[in-house]
């Protein structure tokens, strides 16, 4: 790591504290700025990543794309291109130098615009790419990020100077080792752009059973190359997408109401609350009940922390 990128990870690092002061992950007055701080390795944790930059500043985190890991800390960025279901965890931390990290999401427009600004242009007939990627952090796009951050010192610049910096932001993103990726996203017409209107229609009918064709005719591809290219941008099949969906919203539910599993299970999309509560152990690793009852004892201990 280069002294001047030291620096501003150092930086960053105090800007973050102030800003959080407790564990958890927190918004900030920028909109689409969120920083995540946490004492002690946490996880794991389950969602639906945003396309989005998440850079950590001070120590070490795993993700889960389906059975592919991603590990990334201080040298490094990822970048999630499209709405991923994933699992996180937090693997170095501690009170002395807690895990500090923050996320900048963003969404296709702006990112096409960018390119249309910029005259950045990408083969929309490139084949559909991994969805999310971890690239080496360069010098160019961390100052651009310590500037986004310091407008938090200075809120009256927030309107106006966040989104000048989010859009280089972008540029310098698109121009690094796997820009085209996220290129993909952005170009009508190319394969990833046509999977992220599947990947849309799921996230926003995943209690519906659907066939297999009807996804294939709102990409505009066969039912081969359908399943070929979301399996390629997700690391898994619109069924199995589905699936962590419903799990995801399930488990949500069932800690943020006294609903019971057998009801949570009908309003997620399951027929048989028996398939369900399997399913789910096989995903959380206990059964419904047991597994919020974890869940709650451990929201109490950081609660009296």
């Amino acid at each position: 790591m280069s002294k001047e990128i030291n620096v501003h990870q150092i930086e960053l690092a105090k800007l973050i504290e102030r800003h959080t002061g407790r564990d958890g992950t927190q918004m900030t007055a920028i909109p689409s700025l969120f920083f995540s701080r946490f004492s002690d390795a946490a996880g794991p944790f389950y969602g639906v990543y945003k396309p989005s930059l998440c850079i950590v500043v001070q120590g070490m985190k795993e993700v889960f794309l389906s059975q592919e890991l991603f590990r990334y800390g201080p040298a490094d960025y990822l970048i999630g291109s499209v709405h991923l279901p994933i699992t996180g965890q937090v693997t170095e931390a501690s009170s002395a130098a807690p895990y500090l990290a923050l996320k900048l999401e963003f969404t296709p427009s702006e990112i096409l615009e960018v390119l249309r600004e910029f005259l950045m242009g990408a083969d929309k007939k490139e084949n559909a790419k991994r969805g999310m990627y971890v690239s080496k952090l360069e010098q160019s796009l961390l100052d651009a990020v310590t500037r986004l951050v310091r407008l938090l010192g200075t809120p009256k610049d927030i309107k106006v100077l966040a989104p000048l910096i989010i859009k280089e932001i972008i540029y310098r993103v698109l121009q690094g080792n796997h820009g085209g990726m996220l290129k993909q996203i952005a170009i009508e017409g190319s394969s990833t752009h046509q999977i992220s209107f599947v990947i849309e229609h799921i996230m926003n009918n995943y209690v519906q059973s659907y066939k297999i064709e009807e996804l294939a005719e709102i990409a505009n591809m066969s039912v081969s190359s359908l399943h070929r290219h979301f399996k390629e941008v997700t690391a898994m099949s619109p069924i199995q997408f589905q699936k962590q969906l419903r799990l995801q919203e399930a488990r949500s539910l069932l800690l943020s109401e006294s609903a019971d599993a057998a009801d949570v299970a009908f309003r997620v999309g399951y027929e048989s609350p028996s398939h369900f509560s399997r399913e789910y152990s096989r995903m959380f690793g206990l059964p419904p009940k047991e597994d919020i009852k974890r869940l709650r004892e451990q929201y109490d201990q950081r609660a009296k922390a």
